[in-house]
């Protein structure tokens, strides 16, 4: 299970143990804030690591129990892959408890473990009653047939066989995928002294890099990520599925607010207007009317609006789902299959939840023929499956888009030829298709890293492909990546030099900082020719930085500006020109060292690694103790 990503939640009613089993867990106090401790209750939402054995990369987050901050928690959960149910033995199920329930049944949590806590202050035939308690409650549920766990956070009794548990169920758990675009609802933003300002969320998909630049949405605001931390570790990226603090440049802490997303693309758009799928909650409310307010959680936002119907005018409670609209008093970032809440701001209560159609909706008539509608648009048309698949997972077979998208193979067929033919498609290598703005994202991401590649290092030829690759592995398949290198050559946006790899429209250049004293340098070692001095006597005492002196060599070997001569000296190609010139005008298509000797008036010091040079150059060709002007060598 090794480079997997998963976050956990602890869900449960206020004081059943979340925070101490968590502790337990993970060894970290996730209550940090001064009122947390002085009330003893989590306000904010905790993360801690979990330690694994396994390779599995894991974080829990201890989510708010109290009814006031239930916002906290939808938040917290949002980004979950499993959760662990905290039910105190000495309490049982509560409105909490059954709160948190149906929160993560409309956020489409799948994946549960019950931890029944505080067993040391029950006995037996009072943990067997908790126990049934719960089994009916969740029974007819998507968690119906979770593991239970009786443990003591305190003494530890049960730790072991918990983290067992958790270790076991992750095996089922299919982990965010890195592939797409990166997305990360902020739920915590906040400012570090001498760094600026930082921001936390969970990573719901793609891969982030330091030194990415991102964007602020809704607002817009373009930010770069100058420091990654995965629980307060520093790392060059983060991934889907783990918790993640980005310190943010060129953003003030007053201009973010929970709520916003960070995002690497303009594959997200920020809308005010979101068709849904709604299911309601299992229990009889006062019935909601059309038009009337409710409060939205999606994501991390926390969002006022009014609910729209197309077939009735007022919503009791039904265990059928509902297909209507959402009208927000402000902007949110959603995709089609973003999960959302719904509740009642007066009196406040949860009222159901599910998840978006479409992300940007439009004004619709009543009645029947606009519930078709979305209705249609629910199930998909083919070509939304397949967009909506190969947008997440990028390059796939015809096999697994026909598992992914439960279309047959004829109509599979007809939906990418038609999407070839309108170009949104594109077709790679060995029957893999992928889709065209994901090509142009990742042509513009690499044309914007060889771009920053070449400002870093104006001297080298390019960057090396192996690295290029790399940088981009861990959020595209490689496959695609050499597609689209294959593809950036033929249409002439890049050059390639050997192994590396360079904009079309670059040349090596001499930095403009240290470009007078490098052109000293270099004048120097034209000057004295073949009988050039040691490379450091040239460059002793320049202000010049060791690392571009170093960078300066490169350069002139590489632009075939200069030979290496002798292991510590540099020839200037001018130098080996003439000296070429001249010994070519006097010697036969034969010569031995005597001639080279009178030629070119050289001690042996020179004159033997000068020999070698040419016969490495393929000028000339060594047989004994002749040398024989090659083709390439001939006057």
């Amino acid at each position: 299970m090794g480079d997997t990503y998963f976050t956990i939640g602890m869900a449960g009613h206020i004081d059943h143990g979340k925070t101490t089993l968590t502790k337990a867990l993970t060894n970290v106090d996730t209550d940090r804030l001064k009122e947390e401790k002085e009330r003893g209750i989590s306000i904010e939402l905790g993360y801690a690591p979990l330690q694994t054995e396994n390779g599995a990369h894991v974080s829990i987050v201890d989510v708010p129990g109290h009814e006031r901050f239930i916002r906290q928690m939808i938040a917290g959960v949002a980004g979950i892959d499993l959760v662990v149910l905290v039910v105190a033995a000495d309490e049982g199920v509560m409105p909490q408890t059954e709160e948190h329930l149906e929160i993560l049944q409309f956020l489409g949590i799948e994946h549960c473990i019950v931890a029944i806590t505080k067993i040391d202050r029950v006995d037996e035939e009072m943990l067997e009653l908790v126990t049934e308690d719960i089994r009916d409650r969740l029974e007819g549920t998507i968690f119906d047939g979770a593991p239970y766990v009786l443990v003591d956070s305190v003494s530890g009794k049960g730790i072991e066989e918990l983290k067992s548990t958790i270790f076991e169920k992750l095996k089922n758990v299919a982990f965010r995928d890195a592939y797409g675009s990166f997305r990360l609802p902020i739920d915590q933003v906040f400012t570090v002294q001498g760094q600026g300002t930082v921001v936390r969320g969970t990573i719901y998909e793609g891969v982030v890099q330091k030194g990415s630049q991102l964007t602020v949405l809704p607002k817009g605001q373009k930010v770069k990520a100058r420091q990654i931390q995965v629980h307060h570790e520093e790392q060059d990226q983060a991934r889907a599925g783990q918790r993640t603090a980005i310190n943010l440049g060129g953003v003030n802490k007053e201009e973010i607010n929970r709520g916003d997303v960070l995002v690497a693309s303009d594959h997200f758009l920020a809308t005010n207007t979101i068709d849904v799928a709604l299911q309601l909650i299992n229990e009889k409310f006062s019935p909601i009317k059309q038009r009337a307010p409710v409060k939205v959680h999606v994501g991390t936002s926390e969002v006022m609006g009014k609910i729209v119907f197309f077939d009735r005018n007022e919503l009791e409670q039904t265990n059928e789902e509902v297909l209507c609209q959402i009208r927000l008093d402000e902007e949110v970032v959603v995709r089609r299959g973003d999960r959302f809440i719904v509740r009642r701001p007066t009196p406040v209560e949860t009222l159901g939840g599910g998840w978006v159609i479409q992300p940007k909706g439009g004004k619709y008539r009543y009645g029947e023929e606009t519930i078709l509608m979305l209705r249609d648009m629910k199930e998909g048309t083919p070509v939304d499956l397949v967009e909506d698949v190969l947008a997440k997972q990028i390059l796939l077979d015809a096999k697994l888009l026909i598992q992914q998208t439960s279309l047959d193979e004829g109509k599979l067929g007809e939906t990418l030829a038609s999407g070839i033919a309108d170009g949104s498609i594109i077709e790679i290598s060995s029957g893999k298709y992928s889709l065209s703005k994901t090509f142009i994202k990742l042509k513009d991401e690499m044309l914007e890293r060889l771009q920053s590649y070449h400002e870093d290092f104006p001297m080298r030829i390019g960057m090396s492909k192996a690295e290029l690759v790399q940088t981009f592995s861990s959020a595209y398949p490689k496959p695609f990546i050499e597609y689209t290198l294959e593809t950036m050559a033929k249409q002439n946006d890049i050059r390639k030099a050997d192994q590396f790899m360079a904009l079309a429209s670059f040349e090596p250049h001499l930095p403009k900082q240290w470009k007078t004293r490098m052109e000293g340098i270099i004048a120097a070692l034209e000057k004295d020719g073949v009988q050039a001095k040691k490379w450091e006597d040239y460059v002793a005492g320049t202000p010049v930085p060791k690392p571009d002196i170093s960078e300066l060599q490169a350069y002139l070997l590489h632009t075939g500006q200069a030979y290496r001569f002798m292991e510590d000296t540099l020839i200037h190609r001018s130098a080996v020109d003439l000296a070429i010139a001249k010994l070519q005008a006097e010697t036969e298509s034969e010569f031995g060292l005597k001639e080279a000797k009178d030629a070119l008036d050289l001690s042996r010091k020179y004159l033997i690694p000068f020999l070698e040079l040419l016969d490495e150059l393929n000028i000339t060709t060594r047989a004994e103790d002749k040398r024989r002007w090659t083709d390439k060598g001939k006057r």
